[in-house]
């Protein structure tokens, strides 16, 4: 069978003025894939199978072949949506993610780059945002009703779960949807799917923002939750840094303790209460503030440390 999307093995049965005919390796030929056919026509892959014996491959693609020689192409869909093979490789196949750039916006959507000559689409209900000619997008490729290979932006069903990563691993991705209830989806690698918890987001996050992040743990569905933060021994003396520069930029002197609001807090620190109270804790038992119930003073001495 010859499969939509995919880069593949295939025969040449016969060679004419335009180009090559190709068709599937038979089952028992050594180099023949080991894909059994599924219940709704697409292989065991999940990509669709073509309904075509023979595919063509342009004349510009050959290169000395003869009938009977295999060949390694990826098959998609011309203009015209016919099938057809090539010798170049995509970006990204059926099912994978990556980052593409849009060569063209209209009426029906955007246009990327994918390594090909007929541009991938990305339609408009396909987009998390809308998207400009130029822009960096990160989105997955699949097949629509028609079997015409497109793209989308909702990478969630298509991120790996098998990541090498574990707990307290330093990982880096890109932030491809954001929600009020959940917080920060990443994909780390641009490949695993990841999750900064909302809990954890002290500061806003934007699509196509990439983010250095540290694994908080690993679910038993091999999803990863992160944190921007390092683990608190860790964290803690940037975060007393952060406060004891807030205190000198302000005059000395700041609104805030440990009984502050965690919001009134978040909001002048971008950090969570715990977090905060460690910070000034570590400055305090440094000598460098001092603790009142109107909030916090540098230490005279500490203003030239």
């Amino acid at each position: 069978m010859i499969l939509l999307g995919k880069t593949q093995q295939l025969k040449i049965d016969s060679v004419e003025p335009h180009g090559a005919y190709l068709t599937a390796l038979s089952a028992d030929a050594p180099d023949a894939p080991a894909v059994s056919e599924a219940a709704d026509g697409s292989g065991a892959t999940g990509a669709p199978v073509i309904d075509a014996t023979r595919i063509l491959l342009p004349k510009n693609q050959l290169s000395g072949e003869s009938v009977g020689d295999t060949v390694t192409v990826f098959v998609y869909k011309d203009s015209e949506d016919r099938p057809i093979a090539t010798k170049l490789l995509p970006k990204a196949e059926l099912s994978q993610v990556a980052a593409l750039t849009v060569t063209q916006v209209n009426r029906i959507g955007a246009f990327l780059d994918w390594g090909l000559p007929k541009d991938l689409l990305l339609p408009y209900r396909e987009q998390t945002k809308p998207v400009g000619e130029g822009d960096t997008v990160l989105v997955a490729v699949y097949a629509d009703k028609s079997g015409r290979l497109c793209a989308t932006m909702k990478l969630y069903p298509y991120l790996e779960t098998n990541s090498p990563y574990r707990k307290d691993a330093h990982v880096t991705g890109r932030v491809y949807e954001t929600s009020n209830n959940f917080g920060a989806f990443v994909a780390v690698d641009d490949r695993y799917s990841g999750l900064i918890p909302k809990k954890d987001l002290f500061y806003p996050l934007a699509p196509m923002q990439t983010v250095e992040a540290r694994v908080a743990g690993v679910l038993p569905d091999g999803k990863l939750t992160l944190t921007l933060r390092e683990k608190a021994h860790v964290q803690m003396e940037g975060d007393a840094a952060l406060v004891l520069s807030a205190l000198r930029a302000a005059g000395g002197f700041l609104p805030y303790h440990d009984k502050s609001s965690a919001e009134d807090i978040k909001a002048r620190f971008s950090l969570g209460k715990n977090a905060f109270k460690r910070a000034i804790g570590h400055l305090y038992r440094d000598r460098l503030i001092t603790i009142a119930d109107d909030g916090i003073r540098l230490v005279r001495d500490s203003e030239e440390r």
